[in-house]
C-alpha cells in the first residue's frame, strides 16, 4: 500500500525551497507518495499539490505531515492536523525550532527513518479558546497550540483587564496583555515574558501578564481541569486582541470576555529522538553546560534506589514467600504512541 506523505513549506524562502527540492526525491524513492501545496514546485517535482485552506480534506489516508521551516510553519501546519490523527514531523529550517524533531543536516536520515517506520506518536495538549464579545449572542471558538494572547490594540495606551481562575475573580490591572500558555507554549512567547518552563509531561496551563501595573501579577500555573479568563474591564480606556498562535486574531471591544481551557484533542507530533526534555532544553537554547560533570555510576545506582518507591517492604522477612511477574516489552519498528502531554 502506497504511504502518503502531504509537505508543507514557506515557498518564499529559498532554504526551504532547496530542502523541499531535497525532501521530495528523496521521500519518493523511499516509495512515498509526496504531496505539496506549493503548485509551481508541484509541477517541477512531478508531485500532487494541495491548497492550504483544503487541505483537511486531503488528510485521508495521510501518514504524516511533514513540515520544512520554522516554527511558524509548524504552527501554520498545525491547523491542517488540528482535531486529527495525523501527526507533525518538523524539519527545522529557522532559528530555535522548537517545535521541530530534525535538522536541515539530518534530512536524509529523516526520510530513512520515516520509510522504516522509525519513529513514535507523541501527544501535546492544546487551548480550547472561547470568546464572548458584548452585543454578540454566540461566542466565537478558537484553539491554540502554543499560546493565547490578550493585548491591547493600541501601543500607547493600556489595557484594563480582570482575571479570574475557576469561576472566581483573582486580581485586575492595566497591563500591555495577558499570555495564556500550554506547557508546549511555556518555551515561546510566555518564556520571553519571564513565565516558568514547563515540562512537556505536566499537564498544565500557564497565564503570565505582561508588564502589569500590579503589585500582584505574577505568572500562574494550574492544572488540566481548570479555566482562565480574562475579561476587557469596562473602565479600560484601550480595547485589546486576541492572537491565538501568533496566527489568528479576534478584536476585543471593552467588555470582551476569553476563556481558556484544556483542550479536548491534543495535536500528534511524530518524533524521532527521545532525548530527554532537557537535553532538548540546552541544545535549542544553547545553555552553558560547562562545569556539570554529574554522579559517578555508584552514587547514580544510590541516588535512584533512594528515590525509587518502597515496594521491597514485603520482602524484609525472608521467611516471607513473594511472587514476581516480570514483563517483557519489545519494541520494533512500528510506531509506538507515547500519551505524554
Amino acid at each position: 500500500m502506497t504511504r502518503k506523505i502531504l509537505v508543507v513549506t514557506h515557498g518564499g524562502r529559498q532554504e526551504a525551497v532547496a530542502g523541499l527540492r531535497e525532501a521530495v526525491p528523496a521521500l519518493c524513492a523511499a516509495g512515498f507518495e509526496v504531496v505539496l501545496h506549493d503548485h509551481d514546485l508541484a509541477a517541477e517535482m512531478g508531485t500532487a499539490s494541495f491548497v492550504l485552506d483544503e487541505a483537511r480534506s486531503m488528510l485521508d489516508g495521510t501518514e504524516l505531515v511533514m513540515v520544512l521551516g520554522g516554527d511558524g510553519t509548524i504552527l501554520r501546519a498545525a491547523e491542517i492536523t488540528h482535531g486529527t490523527q495525523v501527526p507533525l514531523l518538523g524539519v527545522n529550517l529557522g532559528h530555535v525550532g522548537f517545535l521541530a524533531e530534525s535538522e536541515r543536516e539530518k534530512l536524509t536520515e529523516t526520510v530513512q527513518r520515516l520509510a522504516d517506520n522509525d519513529y513514535v506518536v507523541e501527544e501535546r495538549g492544546v487551548l480550547d479558546v472561547r470568546t464572548y464579545l458584548p452585543g454578540q449572542s454566540e461566542p466565537v471558538d478558537d484553539w491554540a497550540l502554543n499560546e493565547a494572547t490578550i493585548e491591547k490594540a493600541e501601543r500607547t495606551l493600556m489595557i484594563e483587564v480582570a482575571i479570574e481562575v475557576d469561576g472566581r475573580p483573582l486580581s485586575s490591572f492595566g497591563c500591555d496583555g495577558v499570555v495564556m500558555a500550554t506547557a508546549t507554549g511555556s518555551t515561546a512567547h510566555a518564556f520571553s515574558a519571564g513565565g516558568p518552563v514547563i515540562w512537556p509531561d505536566v499537564d498544565a496551563k500557564l497565564l503570565v501578564p505582561l508588564s502589569a501595573h500590579a503589585l500582584f501579577a505574577r505568572p500562574l500555573v494550574v492544572g488540566p481541569g481548570s479555566m482562565f479568563a480574562v475579561e476587557v474591564a469596562t473602565r479600560s480606556g484601550a480595547v485589546g486582541v486576541l492572537i491565538a498562535d501568533g496566527r489568528r486574531r479576534t478584536p476585543l471591544p471593552v467588555g470582551s470576555r476569553v476563556e481558556v481551557r484544556t483542550g479536548a484533542t491534543p495535536l500528534r507530533f511524530a518524533r524521532l529522538n527521545q532525548a530527554p526534555f532537557t537535553d532538548r532544553l540546552v541544545s535549542k537554547f544553547n545553555l552553558p553546560v560547562v562545569g556539570w560533570r554529574g554522579l559517578a555510576d555508584e552514587a547514580a545506582d544510590e541516588v535512584a534506589a533512594a528515590t525509587r518507591p518502597n515496594d521491597s517492604a514485603a520482602v524484609a522477612d525472608p521467611s516471607e514467600t513473594t511472587s514476581t511477574t516480570e514483563t517483557t516489552t519489545t519494541t520494533g519498528t512500528t510506531p509506538q504512541t507515547s500519551q505524554t502531554r
